[in-house]
């Protein structure tokens, strides 16, 4: 008898592109977004994107929909799609350059149950910014609009795109985001698709120097969570820190490394699936078939379950906590499984370390650590919950306590607890 087909796990992240208009003209954006009277004539309609919010949610409540476009604000119904993911229990943030983020969109955004914003801020410099950006005075609209976050109380975090020319400005980033109230510095590598072709991407030097301060700032941090994203030798930089940081899958926690198909999938303004935004290649359509059919059956998203890695890649002993930028070898060389160039680590033999295993039979849960656990922000909840259902096999409980979750926070965060905006502080 055939064995019956392995469960495939609901994505935690899903970003919905949901326009090509946009108010900017960046210079890396990798949907090539139009002008703000252009646009795809063929973007989704509300009807249709209310449906795929629906079935994302029927899929799993402990996802996070990442509202983005273009600009998503400029879509007349944004505000009615973000009441809809987050009514339906799912996190929602938006995705925005932040220009558009008046008093009255703030208080909008609040009112629709948005639980943070995410505002693309590339230099400290405005002319860098704008040039970077495309439009004199972005710099000064996109600051008044974090201004006006942390004063509604909007939890904010801030994106910040690392090039050869701003490299040098990730201290004073964090600096900056720390004392703004950011939640999240989020510290994202190019990949050069859309008009990223067109653009001269980080060194492996660079990335390399960048990812060793991401991963110092994110372990002495209090009050601020610094992440690297489409970098996932960060996660080997973060296991071999003394002592380790504890945000990778062998600790039961997800950051840093390539989500692509795996836990995270984007849907394009025109309704169609790809791995993430950078692999352009769709792999269904949702006017076709439904989000769970082509989540849990795509012949590019199953590969990307169960890579078979080549060069370094393949033989490197994180292959199974990092596996390397799958789009990147794509874009450059059409191989989706190709090493990632942008890494300088070399293989040194080891065996392959693995992920922290799924344990078989349940684990009973008391009430105050459920209550606890629900206070974790759902689009992390499972990897909290194995986490501390392996900890308590470990101490040799056959339950999870609040006791448990209070200890593995103490090691994560130390005394002064897991960060939170500022504005939540105070309460």
């Amino acid at each position: 008898m055939a064995a019956p087909p392995r469960a495939i796990d609901p994505p935690y992240l899903v970003a919905l592109n949901l326009t090509r208009r946009c108010n900017l003209k960046c210079a890396h954006c990798y949907l090539d977004a139009g002008t703000l009277s252009h646009g795809s004539a063929d973007e989704l309609t509300t009807g249709e994107a209310l449906a795929i919010i629906d079935q994302i949610a029927a899929l799993s409540q402990e996802t996070m929909v990442v509202l983005t476009g273009g600009e998503p604000l400029l879509r007349p119904d944004i505000m009615t799609l973000a009441a809809r993911a987050a009514d339906q229990g799912l996190m929602v943030v938006m995705g925005t350059n932040g220009l558009l983020l008046d008093q009255r969109r703030v208080t909008s955004l609040l009112d629709a149950g948005v639980s943070a914003v995410g505002i693309s801020l590339d230099s400290l410099r405005p002319d860098q910014h704008d040039a970077f950006r495309g439009a004199p005075g972005a710099w000064a609209r996109t600051m008044a609009g974090i201004d006006r976050c942390r004063r509604a109380g909007l939890m904010f975090q801030i994106h910040f795109s690392v090039t050869d020319d701003t490299a040098h400005e990730l201290d004073d980033m964090i600096a900056f985001c720390r004392e703004a109230g950011a939640a999240v510095l989020n510290v994202f590598f190019l990949v050069c698709t859309g008009r990223g072709e067109r653009m001269t991407n980080v060194s492996p030097e660079t990335q390399e120097a960048v990812l060793e301060q991401v991963a110092r700032a994110a372990a002495d941090e209090d009050t601020l969570l610094v992440r690297a994203r489409c970098a996932p030798h960060f996660k080997r930089m973060a296991l071999e820190m003394t002592p380790p940081l504890e945000v990778t899958l062998l600790h039961g926690y997800e950051a840093g490394g390539c989500l692509a198909g795996t836990r995270y999938c984007r849907v394009t303004p025109e309704g169609e699936i790809t791995p993430c935004p950078y692999i352009e290649q769709p792999v269904g359509s949702l006017r076709e078939q439904s989000f769970a059919a082509i989540w849990q059956s795509a012949p590019m998203l199953q590969a990307l379950r169960a890579p078979k890695l080549e060069g370094r890649c393949g033989a490197c002993e994180y292959a199974r906590l990092c596996g390397g930028c799958r789009a990147r070898p794509l874009a450059r060389d059409g191989n989706l499984m190709g090493e990632d160039f942008l890494c300088r680590y070399q293989p040194r033999g080891g065996g392959v370390i693995e992920t922290l295993p799924q344990a078989a039979g349940a684990i009973v849960w008391t009430a105050d650590a459920e209550a606890r656990l629900a206070r974790v922000p759902p689009f992390i909840r499972r990897f909290v919950r194995q986490r501390a259902e392996a900890h308590a096999r470990e101490q040799g409980a056959g339950e999870v306590t609040a006791d448990h979750l209070a200890e593995l926070a103490r090691r994560r965060f130390g005394e002064a607890g897991p960060p939170m905006p500022r504005h939540l502080r105070r309460r």
